[in-house]
């Protein structure tokens, strides 16, 4: 049985991994977002056996920081493509 220590950084991984993946419906209506959601299937991928990897606390910080800077660098896209979207919404 996992210890509390494992099960934590599962839980960890497992909501990075999900907050992106989440993101892929937005993703898709990005100019260059196509190009991220090849990368999806790789995620997905390792979603499902991330219970048969062994994390340590490094790892986790290490996702969890590069989960924070992908989101950061989407938010000018991701807010860029809604204020067009409502831009073309008014046009019509």
């Amino acid at each position: 049985m996992a210890d509390s220590a494992s099960v934590n950084h599962l839980i960890r991984i497992t909501n990075c991994l999900q907050t992106i993946l989440d993101l892929e419906p937005q993703l898709e209506k990005l100019e260059h977002g196509h190009s991220l959601l090849d990368e999806f299937v790789v995620l997905k991928s390792f979603l499902e056996k991330i219970d048969r990897v062994d994390l340590n606390e490094t790892d986790v910080e290490r996702i969890e920081k590069a989960t924070a800077n992908f989101l950061k660098e989407l938010q000018a896209p991701l807010a860029k493509a809604r204020f067009e979207r409502k831009s073309n919404r008014r046009l019509q």
